[in-house]
């Protein structure tokens, strides 16, 4: 397919001997100013543009700067066509994006030769993107399949808790979404591939696969000793990681898994377990998670226990605020907890 080419130029001359020169190769589009290449860009994308630098009402460099602000038009190739010959003007546009100079009085051969080169490095450029886009897409379904396929096991084994992880992983995505908007830890959450730590979410109690059945699915509460023994599924689930980390590498949906699995039992008070942590030495992802997974806990029944409605379960949580939970995470849990009912109704 032929390529397009943009030719701006405000000087008539200029524009006509670039058009003769390229139009037996490319479709070319003569512009005699940035407004009207603007007003062209709106209509067409080329794969290339050449643009002159001294043009009145806007520079060259001007609209480079309007380019490249642009997602849709910062992609395309521009090579300046410039009279100028100091070193200072190459600098600043190469800096601001331009991938060649070429100077006027030009020649056809070297206009020729320089636009093709940079459309084969252009399009090698697009060729490699797909494929590692196509990589990274392939990457994503691996891990996520790894996940679900973990997560299932954990609840296949454990008879009182279907549904559990499905809906966690809704709620974390709640949550994380109203953390965001109103700007909680955002340096932090913005810092994350939010993907990955919901998905990783669903791993949060993969160290119950080494709890025996007697005590995952006993009908009725657990007595101190079997609430030891289930409580060691926090460091079950990072045994189980570290080892998927020493084989697979230190993939951040497996830090954010780990993370999530060893410290959502932790207390905002310190009386949480394993470890005993308290307040900002409890990582941010297992704050968020404890949040989630003891709302889901108190609106589902379970043998031993009916289930408490939304507006029961969200009084708890709020009156556990600063004690068991982070209160700037209760404080957002709450604002979104109209979300959170409507996503909780629709996986009934």
């Amino acid at each position: 397919m032929q390529k397009t080419v943009f030719l701006v130029d405000d000087n008539a001359t200029n524009l006509t001997v670039a058009e003769d020169a390229l139009v037996k190769y490319y479709r070319v589009i003569a512009l005699s100013s940035a407004a009207k290449m603007f007003t062209a860009l709106e209509k067409f994308k080329p794969d290339l543009i050449l643009l002159d630098i001294e043009m009145p009402e806007m520079s060259g460099f001007e609209a480079m700067k309007r380019l490249k602000s642009n997602s849709l038009y910062s992609e395309i190739p521009v090579i300046f066509l410039t009279g100028r010959t100091d070193s200072v003007s190459e600098a600043y546009g190469i800096e601001s994006g331009a991938r060649d100079f070429i100077m006027k009085p030009f020649s056809e051969p070297v206009l020729i030769n320089r636009i093709r080169y940079h459309l084969q490095i252009d399009e090698i450029i697009r060729e490699r993107t797909e494929l590692l886009t196509k990589r990274t897409e392939q990457l994503v379904r691996l891990q996520n399949g790894i996940v679900y396929t973990f997560a299932d096991l954990v609840e296949s084994r454990d008879n009182n808790t279907g549904g559990h992880i499905d809906r966690t992983a809704g709620y974390m995505k709640i949550l994380l979404d109203q953390m965001i908007s109103e700007g909680n830890y955002a340096d932090e959450i913005l810092k994350w591939d939010l993907e990955s730590v919901i998905s990783s979410a669903r791993l949060h109690d993969l160290g119950k696969i080494a709890i025996p059945d007697s005590i995952l699915n006993k009908p009725g509460p657990l007595n101190d000793e079997e609430f030891a023994i289930m409580k060691t599924h926090s460091n079950e689930s990072v045994k189980i990681i570290d080892k998927a980390i020493k084989e697979t590498g230190d993939a951040e949906f497996l830090q954010n898994a780990k993370l999530i699995a060893a410290y959502h039992h932790e207390r905002w008070d310190g009386t949480g377990y394993p470890c005993g942590l308290q307040k900002f030495d409890i990582p941010l992802q297992a704050r968020l998670m404890a949040i989630v997974d003891v709302y889901d806990a108190l609106v589902s029944a379970r043998p031993y226990k009916k289930a408490f409605n939304h507006e029961e379960a969200l009084k708890i949580i709020v009156e556990s605020s600063d004690k068991h939970f982070d209160p700037v995470i209760v404080e957002a849990f709450k604002n979104a907890n109209e979300k959170i009912l409507s996503f909780s109704k629709s996986m009934i």
